[in-house]
C-alpha cells in the first residue's frame, strides 16, 4: 500500500530543473563527445536517474514507516 501511495504521489509532484552549474559543465562536456561515448553517458545517467529515483522511494517508505510508528507510541 505504502508504494501506491508514494506512485500517486510522485505523479504529483513538480519537476525538478537542471541547475545552472549542471548545464554550464554538462553541455560543453557531451560536445566533445563522441557518438559512442555520448550514449555511454547517457546510459549512465539513465542509470543515475533510476537508483536515485529507488533510493528516494526507499526513503519515502522508511519515512511513512517511522510516521506510523510514532503515532502508535504517541497513543500509547
Amino acid at each position: 500500500m505504502i508504494d501506491e501511495i508514494y506512485n500517486y504521489r510522485q505523479s504529483n509532484m513538480p519537476a525538478v530543473e537542471f541547475s545552472d552549474e549542471w548545464s554550464k559543465l554538462c553541455i560543453p562536456f557531451e560536445e566533445s563527445l563522441t557518438e559512442e561515448q555520448l550514449i555511454t553517458f547517457h546510459k549512465l545517467l539513465e542509470i543515475q536517474i533510476a537508483t536515485s529515483a529507488d533510493e528516494i522511494k526507499a526513503v519515502y517508505k522508511a519515512g511513512f514507516k517511522d510516521g506510523v510508528t510514532l503515532m502508535s507510541e504517541i497513543q500509547e
